[in-house]
């Protein structure tokens, strides 16, 4: 079995904390790390950028390394505040086995998906 890396994420220069230090506007932001992946939608504007190192040995659950988080609260086209979290920093969230109910969501057995299709699709080459 190897071991084998992939990269998920942002890959941020090694010195960020020194990089975003000097940031005062998301134009320099966006220079410097790029668009966010996230943007907070309640509350204070925050952008939010991730990137770790996925780690895979065989059989073995892949884990995660080198994890750096960076949020920048942002007012208009200003950055407030910046911060710097890494792998000491974080919660570990553990993921709960299982699916995720859906609120009204209709459950069918196999006969009845198969005659709630009947009619849905066109035949080949009808063009419809």
């Amino acid at each position: 079995c190897t071991f084998q890396t992939k990269h998920r994420g942002y890959v941020f220069p090694d010195n960020l904390e020194t990089h975003v230090q000097g940031i005062k506007t998301t134009a320099q932001l966006m220079d410097i790390v790029g668009a966010p992946q996230v943007k907070t939608i309640y509350g204070d504007e925050v952008w939010i950028y991730y990137g770790a190192d996925e780690n895979y040995r065989g059989p073995l659950a892949p884990t995660f390394t080198d994890e750096t988080v960076l949020l920048a609260w942002v007012k208009g086209n200003r950055v407030i505040k910046t911060q710097v979290l890494h792998d000491d920093d974080l919660p570990n969230v553990a993921i709960a086995d299982g699916e995720t109910q859906i609120p009204a969501a209709i459950e069918l057995n196999a006969i009845e998906e198969l005659v709630n299709n009947i009619g849905r699709f066109s035949p080949a080459g009808l063009g419809q």
